[in-house]
């Protein structure tokens, strides 16, 4: 593999991405809520005012949980498919270029993009209460963001897997929002549905591995357990194994999200048909 076309493709990418404003209007959506969850966050309890990290992320989560997936997935959806329609597709695999190389690449670029409107929104958004915050809530308030990152490039690796499978860009955009409409609405309807319908013989092992169906729960379940104060304010903290309370646990998981989608897309990908 030549890792200098990847670095040229994913370049290529990330340049589009900054030409037509991409990052920076999500790295303003970003910025805005953040400060404003941050400062208004209590309101509804009469006060107004930055209160805690750990009440700030736990009011993030909820808003991350919507509005990140939603993005990788509109942001990688067309990547391969459009390329396929555009012609372009033909021209590069005519060069000497792989197929991996080239998902590889695109991959790497729309996650460069994705990270750093991530970084820049969120960071930005913050900013101004600065010299309320401690160094420990600096490095809380980092792995959160951080793990908004991994949950971006799991769902950016279901969105290219997405790119690959579809025959054309309408179905490739259908199939990303109905995904999103499963992952973030429909999956934990279910899941309470049948923890519901189990009359409570739905374990709690059994439960909290149905959950790592869903990256959208792990990235919820990693920022849930940083704190004592945001366990009690999701309630879950009485029905998971401890097992699975691991932070180091919960990101290999996450890291198997990124990974297992995007080489499941690689291999249809390399497919003769395609």
């Amino acid at each position: 593999m030549e890792w200098g076309q990847v670095r040229v493709i994913a370049a290529k990418e990330f340049r589009d991405r900054i030409r037509n404003r991409w990052v920076l209007a999500v790295a303003l959506i970003f910025a805005l809520f953040a400060l404003a969850i941050a400062y208004f966050g209590a309101s509804q309890q009469g006060e107004v005012g930055f209160r805690s990290i750990d009440v700030t992320v736990a009011s993030l989560v909820s808003l991350v949980i919507y509005l990140v997936p939603l993005i990788a997935l509109i942001l990688g959806y067309d990547a391969i498919v459009g390329e396929r329609e555009r012609g372009s597709l033909e021209l590069m695999l005519s060069m000497p270029i792989t197929r991996f190389e080239i998902l590889l690449g695109k991959y790497c670029g729309l996650s460069a993009a994705l990270a750093s409107s991530t970084v820049l929104g969120f960071g930005a958004g913050l900013l101004p209460l600065a010299a309320e915050l401690t160094v420990r809530d600096g490095y809380h308030y980092a792995g959160f963001v951080g793990s908004a990152i991994l949950m971006g490039m799991a769902f950016l690796s279901i969105s290219m897997l997405v790119s690959v499978i579809a025959l054309d860009r309408v179905r490739a955009s259908g199939a990303a929002i109905g995904l999103w409409f499963f992952f973030v609405l429909i999956f934990d309807l279910l899941l309470m549905g049948a923890l519901v319908l189990s009359q409570g013989r739905l374990g709690s092992n059994t439960f909290a591995a149905l959950l790592m169906l869903n990256p959208a729960d792990v990235f919820r379940l990693l920022n849930i357990f940083s704190s004592e104060q945001a366990q009690s304010l999701y309630g879950l903290a009485t029905v998971m194994p401890d097992g699975l309370l691991e932070p180091a646990v919960l990101l290999s998981i996450m890291a198997a999200w990124v990974v297992l989608p995007f080489l499941l897309a690689n291999w249809r990908f390399k497919c003769p048909s395609r």
